[in-house]
């Protein structure tokens, strides 16, 4: 098992936290969903593409946003 390298984490993460974040705002969820279509876009069906999994993580912040804010998506399901 590869161990959690805490210092590693802090310097990778200062340059990606700018785009990749929980929404809270109506227009932090449409900058996700943006970047979702260019991911989907540029990964398409690729699972071994090395943003495979950036989008899938994507995918689930705005699910859980879409869930909580706008609840009568769920009902149409």
């Amino acid at each position: 098992m590869q161990s959690f390298n805490l210092d590693q984490t802090i310097i990778a993460w200062s340059s990606i936290a700018e785009n990749v974040f929980v929404p809270h705002t109506e227009e932090e969820y449409d900058r996700l969903v943006e970047m979702l279509d260019s991911l989907i876009d540029q990964v398409g069906e690729d699972e071994s593409h090395p943003l495979a999994s950036l989008m899938e993580v994507i995918g689930v912040l705005i699910e859980n946003y879409e869930t909580e804010q706008i609840p009568e998506l769920e009902a149409i399901s």
